[in-house]
């Protein structure tokens, strides 16, 4: 009887949980929902993982999933996980905020990589389909597992430069070639067509490793500036593998939460990369980021004009218009609450100022949306690439802080670019143009801006937050004066 109970109200939390998700994601698709979104798919989790234990009393049910329970290391393994997960995020900068994003969802990917590991070495999986099924969700969460603990080393400057040599794409297709080999040689030992030379456990060992392998490997030579397309694949391949996973369990909320955050990751990758015109497969297999030099073809011309914040704040204190294109540059710098003290004053002076954001700038998809809403930008002022774009060439003054590739017009004109064809906001077309930069460095992508050397543009050099205090102190300074 007990088993019975436990059995409905474990299938309709899931089912709660499942609505929760996908309520909770439709609010995620607008700013100003976004905040309530999480939440109401956080209690979805919480409903799905609490209601997990009940599981405990199914264990003599025929219908039910034979797991392995140890409820001490699974309420061990739940409190390290939730504390230590609430303290991190609440203490996470938002500069920091990609790396944590990148290795959560490669826990994510890891914890289906788990599922899958045990249900194989205990010879769980029935039938070819689920023992099929349990084998490509653990080669795609090991991968996803490992490829983003690297790009969280990338993100966090534990590694450097990508690493690139010969061969190295024929290398990487013939370890993804030995880890489907190897799963196939599994398949066929347990459906008794083949004898294995090893024990099967070490086979599985080979097979996980491998994948791991592969997942290092695919990462290392992608250069940081296509790290938030990176995340986005990793996130699509851990939804897979969890959906994957749910589906071995019998487990209706994990498949469909697998299968929403699959679907979501993958949509968001397709559009990310058609921001960057660029393929997925261009993404993961092209060396981005190697520019022509100056001085060869495709070389820039012109040399870097600086001027002071308190020229480039007062030509902003009395122009009709202005856009603010946000980079990671001003994340880093953690200067968007001076930002937005500084645009006040613009707007107290009747200045028509708007925010333009690009859809990969920054290094994680949608953190300009959330610095500026942390800092409490109102959401009517910030628009996005297609909307806006038009509107540069009337504009007379686009304050660029901290951003690099979206905003060099060499996108459209030098064939010789690596980011030539990626639709770019067109700053460039503006009457002045004002770029906040710590130093005359290539930026992130290493490749060298048009910009910043284009006649209608000046350069301010400082750490973006310090240059915000000094344009803030020179326009305050003008009413001082006026009074």
């Amino acid at each position: 009887m007990l088993a019975t109970i436990s059995q409905i109200a474990i299938g309709a939390t899931d089912l709660v949980a499942a609505f929760l998700f996908l309520f909770g994601l439709k609010r995620m698709s607008s700013p100003a929902t976004a905040a309530s979104g999480i939440r109401v798919a956080g209690v979805g989790m919480a409903a799905a993982v609490l209601v997990s234990f009940l599981y405990v009393f199914t264990l003599n049910d025929a219908a039910a999933p034979h797991l392995p329970v140890n409820l001490g290391l699974a309420l061990l393994a739940l409190g390290i996980g939730g504390v230590g997960a609430w303290f991190v995020g609440r203490k996470v900068a938002m500069t920091a905020m990609p790396q944590m994003v990148a290795i959560y969802n490669g826990m994510g990917g890891g914890a289906a990589a788990g599922i899958a590991a045990v249900e194989l070495f205990g010879n769980r999986a029935q039938g070819t389909t689920q023992l099929v099924v349990t084998l490509l969700g653990a080669l795609i969460g090991a991968v996803s597992m490992s490829g983003s603990v690297i790009a969280w080393a990338k993100l966090q400057g534990v590694l450097g430069k990508p690493l690139r040599f010969s061969g190295q794409r024929i290398l990487n297709g013939l370890v993804f070639l030995v880890a489907v080999a190897v799963g196939g040689w599994i398949a066929l030992a347990a459906m008794g067509g083949a004898a294995p030379v090893l024990p099967v456990a070490t086979w599985i060992t080979i097979f996980l490793g491998v994948a791991l392998l592969f997942g290092i490997l695919m990462t290392l030579p992608i250069g940081g500036a296509d790290m938030p397309v990176v995340i986005s694949i990793y996130n699509a391949l851990t939804g897979l593998a969890v959906g994957f996973e749910g589906y071995v369990l019998g487990n209706p909320a994990l498949m469909i939460a697998g299968m929403v955050v699959g679907a979501a990751g993958l949509l968001l990758t397709l559009l990310m990369a058609t921001a960057m015109n660029r393929s997925v497969a261009n993404v993961l297999f092209s060396n981005f980021g190697t520019a022509p030099a100056k001085g060869k073809h495709g070389a820039i011309t012109g040399t870097e004009r600086e001027t002071q914040a308190s020229d480039a704040a007062i030509k902003m204190r009395y122009a009709s218009s202005v856009i603010i294109v946000p980079g990671y540059g001003l994340a880093a710098a953690q200067g968007q609450q001076k930002l937005y003290e500084f645009v006040k004053l613009l707007l107290a002076a009747k200045v028509n100022v708007r925010f333009a954001i690009h859809p990969v700038a920054g290094r994680m998809p949608g953190q300009m949306d959330v610095l500026l809403a942390e800092a409490g930008v109102p959401y009517d002022m910030i628009f996005q690439l297609d909307t806006i774009n038009p509107d540069f060439a009337t504009t007379d003054i686009v304050l660029v802080i901290g951003a690099n590739d979206v905003v060099n017009p060499a996108a459209r004109t030098d064939k010789s670019s690596p980011i030539f064809g990626m639709p770019i906001l067109d700053a460039d077309k503006a009457k002045q143009v004002y770029v906040i930069k710590r130093g005359q460095g290539k930026g992130y992508s290493g490749i060298v801006n048009a910009l910043f050397y284009a006649p209608n543009c000046n350069m301010v050099y400082g750490d973006a937050q310090a240059v915000l205090v000094k344009m803030i102190e020179a326009v305050r300074g003008l009413g001082a004066a006026a009074a």
